[in-house]
């Protein structure tokens, strides 16, 4: 009958997987670069509406709206970024 190896045999020793790595807090500017983009863009956009489609930028027309929907999906995937 084969005999069992069993734990008693010689093995390697246990050697604990390597640290993960410590993720970096962000930049000082980071927080309110993000705020500042959220801010820029919920402006633009009622700025738009509330002149009656002259300003921001009156010969872009409805672009207008991209630029302000940009800007705040700039600032938001910023906040998810934040730590």
């Amino acid at each position: 009958m084969p005999e069992s190896r069993g734990r008693d045999h010689a093995s390697a020793a246990y050697t604990p997987p390597p640290a993960s790595k410590v993720r970096e807090p962000n930049p000082a500017w980071w927080a309110p670069a993000f705020t500042v983009l959220l801010v820029v863009g919920l402006l633009w956009i009622v700025v738009y509406y509330v002149s009656e489609y002259k300003y921001p930028i009156a010969s872009i027309g409805v672009w207008n709206l991209g630029i302000g929907f940009v800007l705040l999906m700039s600032g938001f995937i910023m906040t998810m970024r934040w730590r």
